[in-house]
């Protein structure tokens, strides 16, 4: 699923929600209208966007977007219920976060084909049981990634095959623990915190 295909099940859900509460809202009134758009920087990873646009009441303005081809991240879970997080350096917070295993989008991927293919390279293990958490948008102000979540059981250890300059850690830790982890703000990352209360739900913890 694409990101304009993502954002097409979004407006609808959203209408059917807003027709389902009978009220007079509708979304027309926050549409906003793209008249103009240049890509001023691509990289390896993103490009920048600015948009000229117009508002609902008819103004215009400026909006700086960041286009991203998206992601995926999986949460493996044992036989015994504890569950596997990496830990890693990320330069943009000059510090060490604990993470669920998660990747960028390759070109043609689904996100699961994604999810699945970095939970071997980050941790080693394959899954016989693949579990749909579903999508989230991380900062939707002005950046349009897609980030896919997943939980992994029956697992296999087969070897890790990390990326060429990537380091990561793996921890193996109770599920509950990690719960409580992210109820105490011990773990900060948005995608891993998701994916292990959705998780822990589905499994009764």
């Amino acid at each position: 699923m694409n990101k304009k295909a993502f954002c097409d099940i979004l407006a609808k859900t959203l209408k059917k929600r807003v027709d389902n509460l009978k009220t007079n809202d509708n979304i027309d009134n926050l549409i906003e209208k793209t008249e103009s758009s240049e890509i001023k920087f691509t990289g390896k990873v993103f490009n920048v966007e600015v948009k000229t646009v117009t508002l609902p009441d008819g103004r215009t303005s400026i909006r700086e977007v960041v286009n991203h081809n998206g992601g995926a991240c999986i949460l493996p879970v044992d036989d015994e219920n504890n569950c596997y997080l990496v830990s890693q350096f990320r330069s943009p917070f000059e510090c060490v976060l604990l993470e669920a295993p998660a990747g960028k989008i390759e070109n043609g991927e689904e996100f699961i084909e994604c999810a699945t293919r970095e939970l071997t390279e980050e941790t080693g293990y394959k899954a016989s049981n693949i579990v749909d958490l579903g999508r989230m948008v991380c900062s939707p102000g002005y950046c349009g990634e897609v980030i896919g979540m997943f939980f992994a059981t029956g697992l296999s250890y087969v070897g890790t095959n990390l990326d060429e300059g990537e380091f990561v850690n793996v921890i193996k830790m109770p599920l509950v623990e990690a719960v409580e982890m992210v109820v105490n703000n011990e773990i900060k990352d948005a995608k891993t915190q998701i994916s292990i209360l959705k998780a822990a739900r589905r499994l009764g913890i």
